[in-house]
């Protein structure tokens, strides 16, 4: 990798990582000073908390168990490694995947099963799409532009799914004990184990469907790159 190629890798992640921690920052502040518009909560759903200094924590920690949350966590982690100039450590390798791969469904998933229903207004106008729709078009475009090249393959994909496995167990596990879950798709009270696990399971295989395109997409890539070296 030219001197050239290195600075333009680390400006591009180095955009990334700022926009995805400022969004999680925004987000997390937000909901611990409880300014996020009010709407009636879905039935088994995150957003019945008491207002003020009372429902800091659940607020908090309701937002935190967001899998949007995560994977922007994720992407901005990821970003700041590469920003400062990752050579391709296999945990740098799993963490990339990982971003990409959680980054995409996030998107994938709100479009087509969340945004249908939801009514977003007040600060929601502002971090919704940055979460949502800006931090994953910017990862994935930065990725394709800057790279690095070469560092997806089958057989981090297991090692990439060990996040988001453990996401479907806190989130489980949490509203086990409180009642509720962060979206409709996987309320338990209201659908049901069976229903909830199955709409996961599909989730998961989808994510495979998406590291495998990720999977193709950089070497094609890194064909090109060596083509026009």
């Amino acid at each position: 990798m030219t001197s050239g190629e290195d600075v333009r890798r680390r400006r591009a992640w180095t955009v990334v990582a700022a926009v995805a921690w400022t969004g999680f920052a925004l987000t997390l502040s937000l909901s611990a000073l409880g300014w996020y518009a009010d709407s009636p909560p879905e039935p088994g759903v995150y957003g019945d908390t008491e207002g003020g200094a009372y429902g800091v924590l659940q607020r908090v920690t309701d937002t935190l168990s967001y899998f949007t949350i995560w994977s922007n966590v994720v992407v901005a982690l990821a970003a700041t490694v590469l920003a400062r100039g990752a050579r391709g450590a296999t945990w740098q390798r799993v963490l990339l995947l990982d971003a990409l791969l959680m980054i995409v469904v996030t998107a994938i998933v709100y479009q087509l099963l969340l945004a249908p229903s939801i009514d977003v207004q007040g600060w929601s106008i502002i971090t919704d799409p940055t979460q949502h729709v800006v931090v994953p078009v910017l990862a994935v475009a930065a990725w394709v532009w800057a790279g690095p090249r070469g560092w997806v393959s089958g057989r981090l994909v297991p090692l990439a799914l060990v996040v988001p496995v453990l996401w479907v167990g806190w989130m489980l596990a949490r509203g086990a004990v409180i009642g509720s879950y962060p979206y409709g798709f996987v309320a338990v009270g209201e659908r049901g184990y069976p229903a909830v696990l199955a709409t996961v399971a599909v989730i998961l295989a989808f994510g495979l469907v998406v590291a495998g395109v990720l999977w193709a997409v950089d070497a094609a890539l890194l064909r090109r790159t060596h083509e026009h070296a």
